[in-house]
């Protein structure tokens, strides 16, 4: 039995548990699409990216970017060079195992992010202690402070698995199909062609002040980001492309948190369930709803069982049109 490309870090936002939900609302017609393309601007974990090139074999050009450069690095050290990285993080793995108290290896967590910070490191180097920090510190999560640097804090896990050889391989295998870009998210429409399908997966709208988990770059995404974002989608539609996109609800804490309805009125808006795993608090976590917009009126899930999709109106006569 093969090994199933999957996302080889563990990413705070990642789309693993939402692939059910997220293939139903693809273009209806997505898999007939002739020599698709497939573009994702904020890649993150690549948990969407795996499942779409392992499912649909239409799709013969495949585009991620990301503003991150130290995992965009990541993902081409993967496709380029996977066995003299699986070396260096089997390495890095024996020597952390090898440490008998959780001082110990707290000791070296914090020398290895230290060095990290360092930022002038060969991209063996670098994504080896990219994968080490990721598995090791406080549930996966990449953050940095103002200056680029990686600041969160040890996880206290004493065996985590930081070199899983058979996934690296097979996620070589199917990055060779991908071409990988660094930098800002509206480069990537000069390589769309033909039927293209844009995911976007940016870093959600916080639901409250206190949510500081997306600053994930030095360049924080705000308002002014989202709204660049949505006039972007707005340049996809207009070239003849689709998208589809997801971002916090912030409906689901608010009545009055209508900034992504507003910002996206013109486009068709649904609601999915994700869990939220990450927070301090262990009573902050749970189902929360997560919206999904797309541009296109058929969805996949419109094909199943004859069912109408389920879409939010945002007036009784865009009701009415639809029906």
């Amino acid at each position: 039995m093969s090994i199933k490309a999957k996302p080889f870090i563990k990413w705070v936002g990642g789309k693993g548990q939402l692939i059910e939900q997220l293939k139903t609302k693809l273009p209806a017609d997505f898999d007939n699409w002739e020599d698709a393309t497939y573009i994702e601007p904020f890649v993150g974990g690549g948990a969407m990216l795996f499942y779409m090139l392992q499912h649909y074999p239409n799709i013969k050009r495949a585009v991620i970017n990301d503003i991150n450069t130290d995992l965009t690095d990541c993902y081409k050290t993967v496709r380029d060079d996977v066995e003299r990285l699986i070396k260096s993080l089997n390495d890095i793995q024996t020597q952390y195992f090898a440490l008998t108290n959780i001082d110990a290896k707290r000791e070296m967590f914090l020398k290895v992010r230290e060095r990290y910070n360092e930022k002038k490191l060969d991209p063996i180097e670098n994504t080896t202690k990219f994968f080490f920090l990721n598995r090791t510190c406080f549930n996966g999560l990449y953050r940095v402070n103002k200056k680029g640097l990686f600041n969160v804090p040890y996880g206290k896990y004493k065996q985590p698995l930081i070199c899983d050889e058979e996934t690296l391989r097979a996620d070589s295998e199917l990055l060779k199909r991908v071409d990988i870009l660094s930098g800002d998210f509206e480069r990537t429409l000069d390589y769309a062609q033909g039927k293209t399908l844009f995911y976007f997966d940016p870093p959600y709208r916080p639901l409250s002040g206190t949510s500081c988990f997306n600053d994930y770059t030095k360049e924080s995404f705000n308002d002014t980001s989202q709204i660049r974002l949505k006039e972007f989608c707005d340049t996809v539609v207009a070239e003849g492309y689709d998208f589809m996109l997801s971002n916090s609800d912030s409906k689901g804490k608010n009545e009055q948190g209508n900034f992504f309805q507003t910002l996206y009125a013109d486009y068709h808006i649904e609601r999915v369930m994700a869990s939220r795993n990450v927070n301090a608090n262990a009573d902050k976590r749970g189902k929360i709803t997560e919206l999904l917009i797309h541009n296109y009126a058929k969805t996949a899930s419109s094909l199943n069982n004859n069912k109408k999709e389920l879409v939010i109106f945002h007036n009784a006569s865009e009701q009415q049109a639809y029906a």
